[in-house]
């Protein structure tokens, strides 16, 4: 079970410090031999960035080794509650260097939230110290990215680029209601529409569709709320999150069941197939402008997902 990040020991954190440093190392330079062809001063600037991770690295272990020896525990980030679940962008072919930008400036400010946060955990001075010069170092990482546009990209990218640096913080924000009400259209569709064709009677399937939005929504909140504690990644209140996902996936779940209000069956059928239309669209156009997805995959895993849910329901119904 993932530790809180206020019960790691010193020993822990500097342990959790260096897999940190090795780790975003790696994921510079991924980015740095993609890059390099179409971009080769970029390229070269991730290329920089690894080095001095490595640096940081090592000045971290020597600290280490001097306080608690040489054997450090297997400690990682999914083992501690706080830090962002990374979307492996490093893995896409090919990486568009929007995509790498964001994403190392996203790294270089949770690491610098992170140091901040464990030097204000460690007593131990020569410690606390390195932890606060690492913390500024990686400001200036994040700074060093964002002049990027200035030397590397065409007027059109830079267009492009000051976009998705507004859009961040949304993302960071806004995501876990956009999650919810993903998840409220889609996992609702079948017990809906399985109980409509089954009874033909629309109030029961009102009652159906209510009972499973609001089972959703409570179990998304939860989920949400238990997932990341805001501390390292400074997304606020896990409480806050967790209502706003539970409520969207709750209004995704009732936007295809209040049609079934309507006593006449197939005019209540008919409006309820027409709002999953629009709600499976609108949710791949979402996806498309607010999550970096590419609309044709969007569509694809929001529509083909939810028509098969929709006919599992129906065959059921049907049965």
């Amino acid at each position: 079970m993932p530790k809180k990040f206020k019960d790691l020991t010193e020993r822990e954190i500097l342990a959790l410090a260096i897999q940190n440093e090795e780790e975003d190392g790696r994921i510079f330079a991924e980015f740095a031999d993609q890059l390099r062809e179409s971009y080769p001063s970029t390229g070269q600037m991730f290329e920089d960035m690894r080095a001095e991770e490595a640096a940081h690295r090592d000045r971290l272990f020597a600290t280490y080794r001097e306080r608690f020896g040489d054997h450090i525990p297997p400690i990682r980030r999914e083992d501690v509650k706080g830090f962002l679940k990374r979307r492996p962008v490093w893995l896409v072919r090919p990486l568009g260097v929007n995509a790498a930008r964001k994403h190392a400036r996203l790294m270089e400010l949770e690491a610098v939230r992170f140091y901040q946060k464990a030097a204000d955990r460690v007593t131990h001075a020569p410690t606390r110290e390195l932890l606060n010069k690492l913390a500024d170092e990686e400001r200036k990482h994040s700074e060093t990215a964002g002049t990027l546009e200035e030397k590397h990209l065409t007027e059109q990218a830079r267009v492009q680029e000051d976009k998705s640096h507004e859009k961040l913080f949304l993302l960071q924000v806004v995501q876990p209601g956009l999650a919810g009400l993903m998840d409220g259209s889609v996992s609702t569709l079948a017990p809906l529409f399985a109980t409509a064709y089954a009874t033909h009677r629309t109030w029961d399937a009102f009652l159906v569709g209510l009972a499973a939005s609001l089972g959703a929504g409570i179990s998304m909140g939860f989920a949400e709320s238990l997932s990341d504690d805001g501390s390292l990644t400074g997304r606020g209140s896990p409480w806050i999150r967790g209502t706003a996902t539970g409520l969207m996936t709750t209004a995704g779940g009732l936007g295809h069941t209040v049609p079934f209000l309507i006593e006449d069956f197939r005019v209540a059928m008919t409006v309820a197939i027409f709002v999953v239309v629009i709600e499976l669209g609108t949710i791949s156009f979402v996806r498309h402008k607010y999550m970096d997805t590419p609309f044709l995959q969007a569509a694809f895993q929001v529509v083909v997902g939810g028509v098969l849910v929709f006919l599992t329901g129906i065959l059921i119904g049907s049965s």
